[in-house]
């Protein structure tokens, strides 16, 4: 009987069709699915904070009412992906316990600090310019709540790319004091984009199975090199010089050559020992602990509708 159902998977992917909750799955798959589908969705809800504190210092209303609308869809963006996270039978609440005690993970950018409010509009160009080069692909993963979610996602992330290029044009045409901002920023978070794609994919554990799934469809490295295809035209109508000195075309390969990046700040950030770590999970916590009222109360009300 299990031959037969793996038979079946393997041709729904052959196939390029959906997986959808209530079909057979092997176990594996779904604990991979529930694995990626929740770290985005802590990605999503941790990635609030960065630019969440520069809400009240925002230059203008036009900028706070924008920025607003922004962390806003970061909120919604968890929520869908935890949703999704639930049609396979993972518990919203373990999720979370799972992320706030460390035990689950969130992309490793997050965890770096926003300095000055250039950082607003380079998150918006370069990190959620990798999020995109990333999540475009996710529209058409194997697994049809996944998928589905990300349509959504990916829409809003364009519009957050194109916002976040909006303000750094702005800001270019400005002082020289914001032109530096804006360098600045450039160059502490372009390494860090570049690892958000993840390890290289001969150290990459878990990246071949899930393309073979049909949960990716591409490696870490195809992703993270069309990232930098992408950003250095983009850099260049900007105005801005990304911090490589080895960034050059290579004719031959017919994309952008780039150096080497440290792996070994990756691995520590990822274990819990970045600049803002224990700062994003503490905070997380707290929101968390300040609205167990909320959950209490909307239990409390259901209970009582139940009854009824």
């Amino acid at each position: 009987m299990t031959e037969t159902l793996q038979s079946h998977v393997d041709e729904t992917i052959g196939h390029d069709r959906r997986i959808e909750p209530r079909d057979w799955m092997p176990d594996g798959y779904r604990r991979t699915m529930i694995r990626q589908i929740a770290q985005h969705a802590h990605s999503e809800i941790i990635g609030m904070q960065p630019e969440g504190n520069w809400i009240t210092r925002a230059p203008s209303l036009r900028r706070k009412a924008i920025l607003l609308a922004k962390v806003q869809d970061e909120a919604g963006h968890g929520l869908y992906l935890y949703s999704a996270a639930e049609t396979l039978g993972a518990d919203r609440a373990e999720l979370t316990e799972l992320l706030i005690s460390g035990r689950q993970k969130y992309s490793s950018i997050f965890n770096y600090p926003t300095l000055t409010y250039a950082d607003v509009g380079v998150i918006g160009w370069l990190v959620d310019g990798a999020a995109i080069c990333n999540q475009v692909p996710l529209c058409r993963s194997s697994y049809g709540p996944y998928a589905r979610a990300m349509v959504r996602i990916c829409k809003e992330e364009s519009f957050h790319q194109r916002q976040g290029y909006e303000l750094l044009l702005t800001m270019m045409r400005g002082t020289e004091a914001q032109r530096q901002m804006v360098q600045d920023a450039t160059n502490r978070f372009w390494w860090p984009s570049l690892m958000m794609f993840g390890p290289p994919d001969d150290r990459s554990p878990n990246s071949a199975q899930s393309m073979a799934w049909g949960i990716k469809r591409h490696s870490n490295d195809e992703l993270r090199q069309r990232f930098v295809d992408m950003s250095v035209p983009q850099a260049e109508k900007l105005g801005v010089t990304l911090p490589d000195p080895q960034l050059r075309w290579n004719d031959e390969r017919g994309h952008y050559d780039f150096g080497p990046i440290d792996w070994d700040e990756f691995g520590a950030v990822l274990a819990g020992n970045g600049p803002c770590n224990a700062q994003r999970i503490q905070r997380r916590k707290q929101a968390h602990d300040d609205g167990a009222w909320v959950r209490e109360a909307a239990m409390a009300h259901a209970a009582k509708a139940g009854a009824r």
